[in-house]
């Protein structure tokens, strides 16, 4: 049987993890739920890890990043205090859904998803 991956962004977790829910019913192979953001994070949804503080990027962005992004978070315009704004980040849609379903199971996936407000 062949297989279909669907990627949909969210707003928020609880979005993705009430339509996650609601495509159990289907024939899911895998499915995962994942933020992206312009740094690493450190639990399943990138949430920054807010103990323990040094470098500029810990001081400037709560967060406790260390190697090669470390140095870029550190080189990031809103590190420095001199910024006059930007410093958001992605907004918007960074919750990212990542379902792969059998065929027959794809057009009502995608219903579900797009029916739920992700953006697919």
């Amino acid at each position: 049987m062949a297989e279909k991956n669907i990627l949909a962004y969210f707003k928020t977790p609880e979005e993705a993890e009430s339509v996650s829910r609601k495509l159990q019913s289907l024939r899911v192979v895998d499915m995962s739920i994942d933020r992206f953001s312009m740094f690493p994070g450190t639990d399943q949804y990138g949430e920054r890890n807010l103990t323990g503080m040094g470098s500029l990027s810990s001081v400037t962005f709560g967060n406790t990043i260390g190697g090669d992004a470390g140095v870029l978070a550190a080189t990031n315009t809103s590190a420095s205090g001199m910024s006059d704004g930007g410093q958001g980040g992605p907004t918007g849609r960074d919750i990212l859904l990542t379902v792969v379903v059998e065929e027959e199971s794809f057009e009502k996936a995608m219903k579900i998803i797009e029916e739920a407000g992700g953006f697919v």
